[in-house]
């Protein structure tokens, strides 16, 4: 698929881009190829969101619910399931697991756009209709009387998966941030260090 110029808000042309060398880069330091992880060396795994997970990760940005799942990203959804090892997804890399453990609850946010605040609401039915099990959730709440709402993320116990909308959302950042953070926050417990 084309690189994408952020800025222009369309295809660049003439430029390609290699997954492990931007994810080394994002990261700021050393990262290994996905076909090195396993569940028996790990705690949990998070797949972050991002049009890459539907791009590079799956073919869910062109072929919707009869998307593949890049083989080593379902290898290691089904070994840490199997293994009972908590997995993290956030934006749209929650239709990952969806289409590789169908059953699976998880959320994007919410089912309508609301006028505008969930732009990809219609990806909670792609995610019924791949098997997966869509939960409604809020990325922001508002503070009543002085009781905040958290950011919300939601726990499948039985497959201990957590997700959360992030960039789903038409939102400040910081609540995206928080949100992340909340599903992080739920993943760790889940390892029970």
């Amino acid at each position: 698929m084309q690189v994408i110029d952020h800025c222009k808000g369309q295809p660049a042309k003439g430029e390609s881009r290699n997954v492990l060398i931007e994810s080394a880069r994002i990261a700021r330091g050393k990262v290994t190829e996905l076909a090195k992880l396993t569940a028996r060396d790990h705690d949990a795994v998070i797949f972050p969101g991002g049009f890459g997970a539907a791009k590079n990760l799956s073919t869910f940005a062109v072929d919707g619910k009869d998307c593949k799942v890049n083989g080593e990203v379902e290898r290691v959804l089904k070994d840490f399931n199997k293994a009972g090892k908590p997995i993290g997804l956030c934006c749209i890399s929650p239709v990952l697991v969806a289409k590789v453990l169908p059953g699976t609850e998880v959320t994007v946010g919410h089912e309508e756009e609301e006028g505008g605040r969930w732009p990809y609401a219609g990806t909670a039915g792609t995610i019924k209709a791949m098997g997966g099990k869509h939960r409604v959730k809020e990325l922001a709440l508002v503070t009543v009387f002085s009781l905040t709402i958290f950011h919300d993320a939601h726990v499948d116990t039985a497959n201990k998966v957590v997700t959360t909308p992030a960039y789903m959302c038409e939102t400040e950042l910081h609540h995206i941030f928080d949100g992340i953070g909340t599903m992080v926050k739920h993943v760790l417990k889940m390892t029970g260090k």
